[in-house]
């Protein structure tokens, strides 16, 4: 019981139904290299491979992605690693978006370009734009606990967004951070170059308005749309997978208490079974193939965490008994669970 209660505990860490755009595990990767580290070997730790995420759309799970920036935070021991790692974002890391943001009319323009089209960026942050007074607010929440150096990061992205279009002197107003204070803040101070605030409620940039909806010199109305029509063709992919994510979601909370049938999931997605079924042939799948993704998805971490027994995975997979996860595991791998992780799989 305690060795289930302690695999429960770990596998919290395994949300794959959060997503975000392979573009950033590059910029974290290049942002590790300029600080003398072999982002390689990194990448290898954190169970990704560069050449996975090839391709405009191509999208890595969130446990993935948090693993890679706290080792990305271990290996530089480097406190600002996230707001240096800005500086590593390229013209072409968002696409579509990006040129259409260079194209934006004015800043408050290009933010809520990018807020529009933020959850093909990452389904992990909600974001709030307003204007308040003769200011503007710009609020970054995480919707599941990341580390402080990705938050930085967006932060000092959007700071260079509109440093961009506006100039290279430009500053907000004042930046407040929910992450507490590092060691060292020279680097913010450089960096941001605006009044900090550490351990703050949230995550917040304070414009003035007047420079937010200043008329910019670089906007092009035509070129703006062109690029918005791409990037909603990106988007709208996303979301249509959407079911998908849904049904896993709640495949990965229910195995541990037997394998769900497709009409009880129906149900909880208060859908009937042949909407469901629509839905999914529609995302070029089905519901037995979700459940088989999601169950080999789990056994491949699980079985990389020595703490998880052959009986717990076979348990938290919802199989009744292990020869039923080995039938399955030679299926997916062509090995059996204990090949497998004796070849060397086993997380460090």
């Amino acid at each position: 019981m305690r060795e289930q209660r302690r695999a429960l505990e770990l596998s919290s860490e395994f949300q794959p139904s959060k997503t975000t755009l392979g573009a950033w595990v590059k910029t974290i990767c290049r942002a590790m290299d300029a600080a003398g580290c072999d982002s390689k070997a990194v990448l290898a730790q954190s169970g990704l491979e560069l050449r996975a995420l090839d391709g405009p759309d191509v999208r890595c799970p969130i446990e993935l992605s948090i693993r890679l920036w706290k080792l990305a935070a271990k290996v530089t021991q480097d406190p600002a690693f996230g707001v240096k790692a800005a500086s590593h974002i390229k013209n072409t890391s968002f696409h579509a978006l990006s040129y259409g943001i260079s194209s934006s009319s004015t800043l408050k323009d290009a933010f809520e370009r990018a807020l529009r089209y933020s959850r093909w960026v990452s389904d992990v942050v909600n974001y709030r734009f307003v204007r308040r007074g003769r200011e503007y607010h710009f609020v970054m929440e995480p919707t599941t606990e990341v580390p402080d150096e990705s938050v930085d990061c967006l932060v000092a992205a959007y700071l260079r967004m509109c440093r961009s279009l506006i100039g290279r002197d430009f500053s907000p107003l004042r930046i407040e951070l929910r992450r507490p204070a590092p060691e060292r803040i020279d680097d913010f101070n450089a960096i941001l170059r605006a009044p900090l605030t550490f351990g703050a409620p949230q995550t917040r940039m304070v414009f003035a308005a007047e420079a937010i909806e200043r008329q910019l010199d670089s906007g092009n109305a035509e070129l703006a749309q062109h690029n918005d029509a791409i990037a909603l063709r990106y988007l709208a992919k996303t979301e249509i997978s959407g079911i998908q994510v849904r049904v896993g979601e709640l495949l990965r909370a229910r195995l541990p208490d037997g394998e769900p049938t497709e009409e009880e999931v129906a149900r909880l997605l208060k859908m009937s079974v042949r909407t469901l079924q629509r839905k999914l042939l529609d995302n070029g799948t089905t519901y037995r193939s979700v459940l088989d993704d999601t169950r080999r998805d789990l056994a491949m971490f699980y079985l990389r965490v020595p703490v998880y027994s052959l009986s717990a995975v076979t348990h938290m997979l919802g199989y009744s008994a292990p020869s039923c996860l080995t039938r399955a595991f030679r299926r997916w791998t062509g090995q059996s669970p204990r090949a497998w992780r004796a070849a060397g799989c086993i997380r460090p």
